[in-house]
Formats: C-alpha cells, structure tokens, sequence
C-alpha cells in the first residue's frame, strides 16, 4: 500500500502531560506543579517579548499607514470601496483598488477611539498573536518544550522589523496558521482540520495581497499527493482528492471580496514593477547589516542542511524552502516568509527531548492570555506609549507643523511632495497628491521621474508636474529643496529643522506682504 493510501496513524494528543496520578507522591505532585507554573511563566515572556519590541518601536511615522487610514474614511464617507483612485493628480479617474480595504476600517477605527496609540495597539496585538500562532506551529511539530520555544523566540526576533502598523502582519499570521494546519494533516492524515483552510482564505484577501503566497503553499501538497501515488519516494497521508478539491475551495473563497476575480490581476500589478524594487528600501534584498538579517541566513541554512541529511527525499520541506529562499531574498518585506518556513524544518527535524514536554493543562490557558495581556498594558505604561508622546515622536518625522502652516495661510495646489510625506499629507491636507506610498498607482515611468526630479538630476527644472505646482512640500535637506530656494518661479513661504515649504510665485502675487511675512518668520524660527 503506498504512502498516502496508508491509514491514518492515531494523532498523538496535545502535547500537554497529564497531572500526577493520584497515587503519585506529594513530592512529584508538587515538582509537576512548579514545572507547570514555571512553563506558564516561560510562555507569558515569550508572547509578551514581541509586544515590548513594538512598543519600544512604537512606530506612528509610517509612510503607509495614513493613506489606509484615509482610504478608510472615504469608504465610510461615501459606502463603497473605490475602483478609481481618488487621492492624487496623476491616478485622478484611473482604476484603483483598496485591496487592504478590512485592514483599513481596522486601523481606522482603534484611530479614531484610541488616537495614535491605536496605531501602536494593531502592531503590538497583532505582534502577540504572531507570537501565539508561531509557538501552536513548533509546539505541534517539536516534543521538547525548551526547543520548540527557542524556535519561537528565534523567529520572532528575525521578523522583529516588520512590527509596524501594516497589514503585511495579518499575511504572517495566517501564513503560519496555514501551515500549521497543512503539516498536521501530512503528519497524520486527518484531514479535517484543513476545512479550516477555506474559511482563511476568504478573509485573507480582503486585508493584504500576499494570499497568493499562500495559494502557493497549497499546490504544494497537492502536487505531493498526486506524485505519492505513483512515485514511492514521495511520502504523505493526504489523500490527493481532498487536497485537490480544499485547493480549489480555497481558490472560490478568494472571490469572497469586493473586487471578485480582479483581485488577481491587482496582484499581477503588484509583482509586475520590477523598477520599483530599487526604488523602495522595504523591497530591496536583505542588506545583512543587523543581526536579525544574519538570524534569517541561519534559520535558512540550518533548515536545509537538515533536509539534505534525510535519506528519503522530502519533497514538501524541499519545494516549500525553495520558494521560501526566492521570497524573502528577493525583498527583505517577505523575509517572514523563509523564516517561518525553516523554523517549522527545524521543529520537526531535530530531536529533542521528549521528557520535557508541555505540562499545561487547558485551564493554564486563560491564566497565560490573561497575563500577557496585563504584561502588554504595562508595557504601555512603563514605556510612556501614549498620544502625547506619540504625536512628538510624529512630528520629528512627519511635516506636521509645515502642514498646520499650509491650512493656516490656505496656501493652495496642485501639490508637489516627498514620496515618504505622500500618504501623510493625504491624511491632513486633503488635496490630491502628486506621489505616495502606493507604488503601483503610478508605476516605474513616474516613480524614475520623480527620483531624477527629487536628486535634481539634469532636467528637474522641466518636471511638468513641479512646473504647474502650486505648492510644494519637501524634506529641508532634500536635493530639491536647496535648488527650489534658487528657483525663481518659486518663494520659501515656510522651513523649520524637517520641512520646507514653497509656493508658487504665480499665487502669492495677490497677497504679497502676507507671503514674506511668512517667510521673514520661517526665517525668524
């Protein structure tokens, strides 16, 4: 009988020891209850860690995370997700779509209770439940309690940079929670639990646009089961029937969303800019520059040295770290994907020891969840992580003070901006940009443009779009900005240490004493 037309072998439980017998000694009973209080305690540090990591980043100042905001409350405001961008002058009517649309009511919503610290709240709950979904992952594959969460806390800490208020968390979690789903069920052959699957991906497309990854990692299994049945080498307990036909349930499911099958080709769209990875620092390959970049190699290394030892050949772990090393090498956004891939390698292929398992009973349950979350809390005390230590943090890398000027003298557009202010400046100024964080909206042609024009490359002076600028608002040390304080079509009207900003000669020629005023007081300042 082969492989995958073999029984299902009995699923060992949850890796959680009973309590002692009742005719166990009061000395056993007490060690097994010190045992359990102190793996309790370990896992409370171990989910609480990450939060604290978010909270000492507290990260407000994301280029991204204004524009989803206010890609929310144009939703609200007008009952509908948009198909034509609404937000700048060059996507004005061009189809456009808010993908991330369930993240961005999310993030809106803890925004607008909880101010800037909602923000920090999405990161660092999100960080937790990472955290969790990661421990389930190595816990089901690894025996020994010790290891299982050292490999938690090793990828926890590799992925420790992207802890900021994107909706790229939510493609972690479920990519690990798919995972863990799909090696229980070749590890067993119960495949129940992959019904779970199908529900996954129907949120998973309305928060972030990496489910394709994770329609990836399903044809891998499928293609195992069918080659199982007539190539020995390949083991598995999923029958290829059921994993076929989960695959195209969770194919159906993706159309759960507001844009139906063009969600593929928004996706299309998305790896289709080959010039925007060199343009954007998230997208660019891993720079190994800081430890966690070097923790990522390891994890990758390590996991394929373990499968090149196995004398059979592991052809899931082998395609599954394949794709996982042409991810995340590719852009250092994507790094969780290799990371989570290769601690789950290691967690089922290293021995352990058995003896030291996981005690908890289920009642240890709460007890943990209830004292992570009063450890996150604190962490927001003992940090000072609240609004007004935010919006200073804010206002050291966002032009919130040029941006309360602008709306005070009412000096108008059409704007001309940084790429990193755009989706800021979406958010408080209200006219339509000239550039932001959404790349594909304006794609590699305009982005090249941009870049020459920023670093005053030869020709920055024809920019047609600087040349009909009525405002304009830039970074003080911006290349730009020293050849705009020459430019005569153009008067510093505001500067202080972050920002400059500019207005066109052409529009303060109505109100000329109030224009230099502003100047003589930027000056002043």
């Amino acid at each position: 009988m082969k492989p995958s037309e073999s029984a299902p072998a009995a699923e060992p439980k949850e890796s959680i020891a009973a309590l002692p017998m009742a005719g166990s000694s009061k000395a056993e009973f007490e060690s097994s209850r010190r045992v359990q209080w102190a793996q309790a305690l370990v896992l409370v540090v171990l989910f609480t860690a990450p939060a604290v990591m978010s909270l000492r980043l507290a990260y407000v100042a994301d280029p991204d995370v204004w524009w989803h905001m206010r890609t929310a409350e144009w939703m609200l405001d007008n009952r509908a997700v948009p198909h034509t961008d609404p937000f700048s002058t060059f996507g004005a009517g061009k189809p456009w779509a808010a993908y991330s649309w369930l993240y961005e009511l999310l993030i809106f919503q803890l925004f607008q209770r909880l101010g800037l610290a909602g923000i920090v709240a999405y990161s660092t709950g999100m960080a937790v439940a990472i955290a969790m979904a990661l421990h389930r992952l190595m816990r089901h594959l690894q025996a020994d309690f010790t290891f299982a969460v050292l490999l938690t806390a090793v990828a926890g800490y590799s992925i420790s940079r992207l802890y900021t208020p994107r909706p790229w968390l939510f493609s972690i979690l479920f990519f690990a929670l798919e995972l863990d789903l799909l090696l229980q069920a070749r590890k067993t052959g119960r495949s129940r639990g992959l019904l779970w699957l199908p529900v996954l991906f129907a949120l998973w497309p309305n928060l972030h646009i990496q489910f394709i990854d994770g329609l990836v990692i399903l044809a891998i299994p499928s293609a195992e089961a069918v080659l199982a049945r007539r190539w020995n080498g390949v083991e598995t307990r999923i029958r290829p029937g059921w994993m076929c036909g989960i695959s195209a349930a969770c194919v159906l499911a993706t159309l759960v969303n507001p844009y139906g099958w063009g969600i593929y080709k928004i996706a299309y769209g998305q790896v289709s800019l080959p010039g925007v990875l060199n343009h954007l620092t998230e997208l660019n390959a891993i720079p190994f520059r800081r430890l966690d970049d070097w923790c990522v190699l390891l994890l990758a290394l390590a996991a394929a040295s373990v499968l090149a030892r196995a004398r059979r050949i592991a052809f899931f772990e082998g395609v599954l770290l394949v794709f996982a090393v042409f991810v995340s090498f590719r852009s250092q956004r994507d790094l969780w994907v290799v990371v989570i891939v290769a601690s789950a390698i290691l967690a089922a292929r290293l021995k352990g020891d058995e003896a030291n398992r996981l005690r908890l009973t289920a009642f240890a349950a709460p007890f943990i969840a209830l004292a992570t979350a009063l450890a996150v809390l604190l962490g927001f005390r003992v940090l000072h992580v609240d609004n007004a230590r935010l919006r200073a943090d804010l206002a050291r890398e966002m032009p919130v003070r040029a941006v309360e000027v602008a709306k005070e003298k009412g000096w108008g557009g059409p704007l001309y901006n940084d790429y990193d202010w755009g989706g800021y400046l979406m958010w408080t100024l209200r006219q339509p940009m000239s550039i932001d964080g959404r790349a594909y909206v304006y794609g590699d042609e305009r982005i090249d443009r941009f870049t020459a024009t920023w670093n005053g490359h030869p020709g920055w002076d024809s920019d047609p779009d600087l040349a009909k600028a009525g405002l304009v608002i830039l970074p003080v040390a911006a290349p730009l900005t020293q050849l705009l304080r020459l430019d005569p079509r153009f008067q510093l009207a505001y500067e202080d240490k972050l920002a400059a900003v500019f207005v066109a000669r052409k529009s303060l020629s109505s109100a000329p004493a109030e224009a230099s005023g502003a100047a003589g007081q930027a000056a002043a300042k």
